[in-house]
């Protein structure tokens, strides 16, 4: 397994490990690969999840000699790491690193999270 704590997830968007595709049909032929790119959803284990969304900062200019913090604060995603997550394809992007394919998936693409304490990455 990949060592993910390298990867920093940037604002709403969810890292996804793609569950293995079936490339046989039910009567057991196999598919080209590519095929499985047309189709509309797809699912996956939650790997890391973004911050969130920003909130705006507020501003208090009752003393401008101060300095200035930005203090960020973020709305939380619903995901969580081991979740699966059944999400629309056509928005997730692929990436490769070391050899094991991860997807890039934004959080309004994600449509159900199934959470079990079950499940193991």
């Amino acid at each position: 397994m990949v060592n993910v704590e390298k990867f920093i997830v940037v604002g709403d968007r969810v890292l996804i490990k793609p569950l293995e595709e079936n490339l046989r049909t039910a009567s057991g032929l196999y598919l080209p690969p590519g095929i499985s790119e047309k189709e509309k959803i797809q699912s996956g284990y939650v790997i890391k999840v973004g911050p969130g969304y920003p909130t705006a900062a507020n501003i208090e200019d009752d003393e401008p000699w101060k300095e200035k913090k930005e203090n960020v604060k973020y709305i939380p995603l619903q995901a969580k790491q081991g979740d699966i997550a059944i999400f629309l394809r056509k928005e997730a992007f692929e990436i490769e690193f070391e050899k094991e394919k991860f997807l890039i998936v934004p959080n309004s693409a994600v449509l159900l999270l199934i959470r079990n304490e079950d499940f193991g990455i």
